[in-house]
């Protein structure tokens, strides 16, 4: 188990330089200027000149090669500086804090809607299959993967406005202080976004469950007269989830995904909708802090997934 989780953490900081890499010389690819941006005002409307825009390159240090950009970037991320940002002159640090909060709700929010709903009717319809119920569940799951999460979330404000004629609240409430209003804002934006997760998380589910359900220990455990219920629960679902378990940092990844678009739906203030604007303004440090941040917490939690998968599966760790 040593070797497999020194294995494990040694390939961590490359993983994590080359993340730093794609994330930095990325942004130098994509159209756009940010001291024209910021010279341009937020509708557009300024004029300014040529002259201007190199004078605000420079004091933005933007007209600097490329590689000491980087070299000072990574240097003070490893001070736990993430930069200023470019349109706003505000740390980084700060916007990020404020909005990772709300992010991070939204997704684990998510993550459990998931788990709560597609374990279970996974289960249903590995148990009852070729039956109605099974055949119902195929289509509510590939419905989930085929749909975007964009069209799930219009749908759902659509729907709400139409037939009961309300929205969630605008803003965002601190869970602790107000818990009513807070669920009130993101339960629907959790929903929408789980939604394809845990439509592939069932898929998976059941798959898993029907090759376990056709193994000889199952055979032998209804030999032995155990119920039907304990044969499920006790030695079809406990193996059946080992694959599940696998695949949930992934689907944290795809989760991060479309927090982005959800959150600009639903006017969410996240990490998603801080993106855009850094984006549109083209704000080079908020867009590779977030980057950066997102991408090292779905590298550790792939490492903690791999560290526990190994410990549950001894097939793992002595390969």
């Amino acid at each position: 188990m040593r070797a497999y989780i020194l294995k494990r953490l040694l390939l961590l900081p490359p993983t994590v330089f080359i993340v730093t890499v794609i994330v930095f010389f990325i942004m130098w690819i994509v159209p756009g200027d940010a001291a024209m941006m910021i010279l341009a005002g937020a509708q557009g409307e300024s004029g300014f000149s040529q002259e201007a825009v190199d004078q605000l390159r420079d004091q933005l240090g933007l007209s600097r090669p490329v590689y000491e950009q980087y070299a000072d970037w990574i240097w003070q991320l490893l001070q736990g500086d993430l930069g200023v940002s470019i349109y706003h002159g505000s740390p980084v640090i700060d916007d990020l804090g404020n909005r990772f909060i709300v992010t991070l709700q939204l997704a684990i929010m998510a993550i459990l809607i998931s788990a709560l709903v597609a374990i279970p009717v996974g289960v249903l319809s590995a148990v009852k299959q070729d039956t109605r119920l099974d055949y119902m569940v195929r289509l509510f799951t590939i419905a989930g993967i085929a749909l975007p999460s964009f069209w799930v979330g219009i749908l759902f404000l659509a729907a709400l406005a139409y037939w009961f004629n309300w929205l969630p609240p605008l803003g965002y409430a601190i869970l602790w202080e107000e818990p009513l209003k807070n669920l009130q804002q993101l339960t629907f934006p959790a929903i929408a976004l789980a939604y394809a997760e845990l439509a592939f998380t069932a898929r998976i589910t059941r798959s898993t469950m029907l090759e376990v359900m056709r193994e000889d220990y199952m055979r032998t455990a209804r030999a032995k007269g155990l119920s039907e219920l304990k044969v499920i629960a006790r030695h079809a679902l406990r193996n059946a989830l080992l694959p599940v378990f696998t695949i949930s940092g992934w689907q944290f990844a795809r989760l991060m995904g479309g927090v982005v678009v959800i959150e600009t739906i639903f006017v969410v203030p996240g990490i998603g909708s801080l993106l855009i604007e850094a984006i549109q303004f083209r704000d080079y440090p908020i867009i590779q802090a977030v980057m950066v941040t997102v991408s090292a917490l779905i590298l550790g939690l792939n490492l903690i997934i791999d560290l526990i998968y190994g410990w549950l599966d001894p097939r793992i760790r002595y390969a």
